[in-house]
């Protein structure tokens, strides 16, 4: 905790001195007083302490107490203990609590505009998806999407590219996802259905139990690290790859607004560099532990890692980029994200194929 304490203050020297206007703290109208102090209630839509997702509202709690000296204390609920996994929006929205942890894309029936800050199949990867909320306009979008709920919005982790899922039947063709029932949120679930599949939402609790007992046909959750701790890999025994439809998942942590404008502006900028600290650590976390994690699944218990195949990729691919543009011609508001989101995503793609891609490439062995 001390390295992630270290790297909070750090970030906060550098944020403080070196950022625009545009990320600036925004000012209460409770005047600084190191003397007064707050407590928070953060609900998420992980089970309690799960690693990785659930373990970075935690981190985050600490270091925001670490940092303002005990003045702003949170404490993290899991999913059910407050409030049910799906509701943690509602609850940080109404003021039942100030603050929630969760993914974007789970509100796109109250806010479809909501999913491109979770993952957008085939779109921005993870540090990709950091240069668009931070530097490419992204950020500022998100507010104004939630504003009308009394959010405010921070990215709150990353759990990199994922894995395409857990499947009890071989995948070798497009006539292989017709009838297919998978959890599948988002973007994602919508593509599956255009395809003949049927997506399911559930929260990651239930999706063992689903698996093993043939409610679902096949699974996605996160990827090696939180695949294994579900013990998934005991329910289904083929285990697809890439994770197409979330190929740069962001969490976010959601703030009640009106809370957060109650917090003097010391406190305020805490909240979002330990937010900030946090989305970089998750991501850092994920990319070591995926590779212990797989090497536990595939070695020691016999996991078959599978590739999509290229047809079928192309065909996810395709219909992907026709869904979403289907969809963001029925609600404005997706549709000035959609638009924002591929004029950024077009310009990194230029640069990147010379630089991150080209490298990859490079030190493949020839």
């Amino acid at each position: 905790m001390k390295r992630i304490y270290a790297v909070g203050l750090l970030m906060l020297v550098g944020w403080l001195g070196g950022c625009g206007d545009e990320t600036k703290p925004q000012q209460g109208n409770t005047p600084a007083d190191t003397g007064k102090s707050y407590e928070w209630n953060l609900v998420t839509s992980w089970p309690k302490n799960f690693p990785g997702l659930g373990m970075g509202p935690e981190r985050f709690a600490v270091l925001v107490d670490e940092m303002s000296a005990g003045r702003l204390k949170i404490k993290v609920y899991g999913a059910g203990e407050l409030v049910p996994a799906f509701e943690v929006f509602d609850a940080v929205s109404q003021g039942t609590v100030q603050m929630g942890h969760s993914a974007a894309y789970y509100w796109k029936g109250k806010a479809p505009a909501a999913q491109f800050f979770t993952s957008v199949p085939f779109g921005l990867n993870a540090k990709e998806m950091n240069g668009w909320l931070t530097y490419g306009g992204g950020q500022q979008l998100w507010e104004e999407v939630y504003a009308p709920f009394g959010i405010l919005p921070l990215p709150g982790g990353n759990s990199g590219v994922q894995m395409g899922g857990w499947f009890n039947k071989e995948i070798n063709s497009l006539d292989d996802l017709k009838g297919l029932k998978m959890r599948l949120p988002g973007l994602g679930g919508e593509v599956l259905e255009r395809l003949g599949g049927t997506p399911v939402t559930l929260p990651g609790r239930e999706l063992f139990t689903a698996l093993q007992t043939g409610t679902i046909d096949a699974t996605e959750w996160v990827g090696p690290f939180n695949d294994l701790a579900f013990g998934l890999h005991k329910a289904a025994k083929y285990y697809y790859y890439p994770g197409w439809h979330e190929p740069g998942t962001t969490l976010e942590f959601l703030i009640n607004k009106q809370a957060f404008e109650q917090l003097p502006g010391d406190l305020q900028a805490m909240v979002k560099v330990a937010a900030k600290a946090i989305n970089q650590d998750m991501l850092d976390e994920y990319t070591t532990r995926h590779v212990e994690a797989l090497d536990v699944l595939v070695n020691d218990n016999g996991v078959q890692l599978r590739a999509f195949p290229d047809e079928v990729l192309d065909r996810l691919r395709e219909v992907s980029y026709e869904v979403i543009a289907e969809q963001s011609q029925k609600d404005p508001m997706m549709k000035k994200v959609h638009d924002a989101y591929r004029q950024y995503e077009q310009g990194v793609r230029r640069y990147h194929a010379i630089a991150e891609d080209a490298y990859t490439e490079a030190r493949k062995p020839h």
